[in-house]
């Protein structure tokens, strides 16, 4: 999931809205609290419906975005095979946008508004999709390492406490476990191929294992929404928590691929039985969040450019779907 920047902001508790009740607010947590799912038409709070058009609308944006790194490999594919399973996994990849802005939509907001949120620069999306794809390499290392953290940050999602959402997210979750299958395949290969492709799938993980980190976004102790998201069960791991996780089950992933992690400070701590790794950049990640990525303005570029050429079909759909709605029915 591409989600890592959407509890940026709050840990106090928020406070009830002008025109809702304390009551109506502890009535909707104990159904949260009950494990209840929140539908479009429950009432819910404000700050709890703002937070999701947030959450789930920069999801669609990070799935519709991330579409173009590996895009740019379908043509270059080095087999048939390859380029069937890439189209699949972008294919699939845009379905999951789909599914995401409709989820979004339950909950008020248009299709159109968050386009043109996404197309404007307000709306942020993972700032993992504003780094190059340099070599094939880089379409396995996306697949082991991006989806195998969006696998991670998305299960949890199955229980997301709004139903809509928790729903889209398990046909979502099945297909991102075969785009990560499908990454740890190529990089096998590569690391059991020549010394040449060895060197190209070290390289791309060299390149990939940091912003891989970042994408679960801030430090528990510098995230400000992930407390009332937890409270609210919108989420139900912190930052750090799901971070862990995905070291501790990709670290031993690339020591049976005989990669070398990028990180000299890793190690294994037997007191807490997790991997422990060395500092984060997070100027990096702040700076490539702010816009100043390798490939922000490249990609938002390419996003503007699809949507104006496929003006002329959105307009002539609308032009069709007047003309069919201003017909008076023949009689029988």
């Amino acid at each position: 999931m591409y989600t890592q920047a959407l509890d940026s902001h709050g840990k106090e508790p928020v406070p009830a809205a002008s025109g809702e009740s304390a009551a109506q607010a502890q009535r909707f947590q104990a159904r949260v609290d009950a494990e209840d799912k929140i539908e479009p038409k429950d009432w819910m709070p404000d700050a709890y419906r703002q937070t999701l058009i947030r959450q789930i609308s920069q999801h669609a944006h990070s799935e519709i975005v991330g579409m173009l790194p590996e895009g740019n490999w379908i043509t270059r594919a080095p087999s048939l095979r390859r380029k069937a399973v890439l189209i699949a996994k972008v294919q699939d990849e845009g379905g999951h946008g789909m599914y995401l802005y409709s989820a979004a939509e339950t909950l008020g907001i248009s299709r159109a508004q968050m386009l043109e949120q996404l197309l404007s620069g307000a709306a942020k999306y993972s700032s993992i999709f504003n780094y190059p794809t340099l070599t094939w390499a880089d379409v396995g290392a996306i697949g082991w390492l991006v989806d195998g953290a969006a696998i991670m940050n998305q299960i949890p999602i199955c229980r997301c406490s709004y139903g809509p959402y928790a729903r889209a997210m398990v046909r979502i979750c099945k297909e991102e476990s075969f785009h990560q299958r499908q990454g740890f395949e190529i990089m096998l290969t590569l690391a059991q191929g020549s010394d040449a492709q060895r060197a190209m799938a070290q390289d791309a993980l060299n390149r990939w294992w940091w912003p891989s980190i970042m994408m679960f976004g801030p430090s528990d102790a510098d995230s400000k929404h992930t407390a009332q998201s937890m409270r609210w069960k919108i989420k139900r791991f912190s930052n750090d928590e799901l971070r862990q996780k995905f070291i501790d089950i990709t670290v031993p992933q690339a020591q049976f691929l005989g990669l070398a992690i990028p990180d000299r400070e890793l190690r294994w701590d037997p007191g807490t039985q997790h991997y422990l790794i060395g500092a984060i950049d997070w100027n990096e990640f702040h700076a490539v969040l702010a816009g100043h990525g390798p490939c922000n303005r490249e990609r938002l570029e390419a996003r503007r450019a699809a949507d104006e050429a496929g003006r002329w079909v959105r307009e002539a759909a609308a032009a069709h779907a007047r003309k069919q709605h201003g017909r008076t029915p023949q009689a029988a």
